[in-house]
């Protein structure tokens, strides 16, 4: 038996309820992909001040008088 047609009624789809579930799931979606896309994005920081192992005015080391 061939089935061509769609998972639910026409009713339900063409349903208000239904139109804002699938508006919720949709803004839903973006959202996710917009964050997951941040996550590959590098972070990007302004005004910073030195760079790198430079940035420390003292040593944090637990041996303090031990040099890199």
């Amino acid at each position: 038996m061939h089935r061509t047609g769609l998972l639910f009624p026409e009713e339900i789809l063409s349903s208000e309820w239904f139109g804002v579930f699938a508006t919720v799931v949709a803004i839903n979606t973006l959202i996710y992909v917009v964050l997951g896309v941040s996550k590959l994005v590098p972070i990007i920081r302004f005004g910073r001040k030195g760079s790198g192992r430079n940035r420390r005015t003292e040593t944090r080391s637990i041996y303090p008088e031990a040099s890199d």
